[in-house]
């Protein structure tokens, strides 16, 4: 098994495949009422850990191939750990993120949320930040991320704060993204 999930590539983390356990450790999401959601959650203790990080990143790459995300955060599937999961080639998992740089140039994109099913929302994220992290083997990495990668980074560290990206919608914007939800939702419904 490789050491660490920075490593793994997206096909491997397939459930049945050698690379990871067979047992499916996807994590259902939680309400979107759940408290855990508004919750700052506390750095992760490398030198006392509660479970073993890279089973945790291992839950959070079975539980985002399960909802087909870009991003997932330990706390949309309850877990009080301050990681979350990013995808890509490969797919990137930190703990205890923290944002050193960011662009002045900042970017209205529409965001969607595994934990609000259709709503999709402007926000405006600076376009490029700087991220220093731990990786799921407790070593420290320092990187530069742009674009939809950037984006996702910051939404997850959110959901780490206890902060959901509806509290950084402008009112007109979250109106917006409410109307286009139930327009999606009554397409749907047909």
């Amino acid at each position: 098994m490789k050491e660490n999930l920075i490593d793994i590539e997206p096909e491997e983390l397939v459930k049945g495949e050698k690379k990871l356990p067979p047992e499916d450790l996807a994590r259902d999401l939680v309400p979107s009422d759940d408290l855990i959601l508004r919750t700052e959650l506390d750095e992760f203790d490398f030198k006392n850990p509660p479970v073993s990080p890279e089973y945790i990143a291992h839950v959070l790459a079975h539980s985002i191939i399960r909802y087909n995300g870009l991003g997932l955060a330990c706390n949309q599937i309850g877990l009080p750990y301050r990681a979350f999961i990013v995808t890509g080639n490969p797919m990137l998992c930190m703990f205890n993120p923290r944002i050193v740089g960011e662009s002045e140039e900042e970017v209205y994109l529409e965001e969607g949320c595994l934990t609000f099913p259709d709503l999709f929302i402007k926000i405006k994220r600076p376009e490029v930040v700087r991220v220093r992290f731990t990786m799921p083997n407790g070593q420290v990495d320092t990187r530069n991320f742009q674009g939809i990668t950037a984006r996702c980074i910051q939404h997850e560290l959110d959901h780490l704060n206890g902060i959901l990206f509806m509290d950084l919608a402008t009112e007109y914007h979250l109106e917006q993204a409410k109307n286009k939800r139930k327009k999606i939702r009554r397409r749907n419904a047909k």
